[in-house]
């Protein structure tokens, strides 16, 4: 299998420890396709032997589509993870991938995500851009203009980000929410302490964790990989 360029081996290889040491074999890539068109699906399918396969997310790529064609165990869902239709559509699985996403969720917030899926899975295979300064999560529209964009890897003329400030309580057509919801912008700054705790009270225990490295120039965020399993 020949891997694209900004295929992240800290991925690989939580991916790699869960199946290997759990001996899973179904899984839901939830947000999987921006920018790496399904990547780490297509290799969990190559890798190990799978009975069923989902990928989840609002906007499928080309070069996604035209692999997905051919992948028979694979379903693909065009839609909003965070939807409980949605959820339903993707049933048990013994594994959810969550890949440089948790952070991004609003109504329903990243923690309402994980109950959410809690119950139609044994493991959880997480990626995510954690905050690293003293206290608890925070929304990071919260700390203004200014400090916001101290925090994110964007500048306020990108396309996206432009006027973000100035519409956060328009509705985004695309997602019938206001922009201050939608997952297209950064959105938390997510401690470990929070994360973990949460996944305890959901009755999942931390199995693997591993600090992948700062993001840029950001001072505040890091790169931090986790793997959460069901306590039996």
């Amino acid at each position: 299998m020949i891997l694209p360029p900004n295929f992240f081996p800290d991925k690989k290889e939580i991916i790699d420890f869960a199946f290997e040491a759990y001996g899973l074999k179904s899984f839901a890539d939830l947000g999987g396709v921006w920018a790496v068109d399904g990547a780490y699906t297509f290799y969990t399918i190559d890798t190990y032997k799978t009975e069923k396969a989902v990928l989840v997310d609002t906007n499928f790529s080309d070069n996604f589509i035209q692999k997905s064609s051919n992948e028979k165990k694979l379903k693909s869902i065009n839609g909003n993870f965070g939807n409980e239709s949605v959820a339903q559509k993707v049933g048990k699985v013994d594994a959810i991938f969550l890949f440089d996403v948790l952070l991004h969720q609003v109504n329903p917030n990243w923690n309402d995500i994980l109950k959410m899926y809690s119950g139609q899975t044994k493991c959880f295979i997480i990626y995510n851009q954690q905050w690293i300064e003293p206290g608890k999560t925070i929304r990071l529209l919260d700390l203004g203009k200014e400090e916001y964009f101290k925090n994110v890897p964007h500048t306020p003329d990108h396309p996206t980000y432009k006027s973000l400030f100035n519409k956060m309580y328009e509705i985004n057509e695309e997602h019938n929410k206001i922009w201050r919801d939608v997952h297209n912008v950064w959105q938390w700054g997510i401690t470990d302490n929070d994360l973990v705790d949460t996944m305890k009270e959901l009755g999942f225990e931390k199995k693997f964790y591993k600090n992948c490295g700062r993001i840029g120039n950001l001072p505040n965020f890091e790169n931090h990989s986790f793997v959460f399993k069901k306590n039996k």
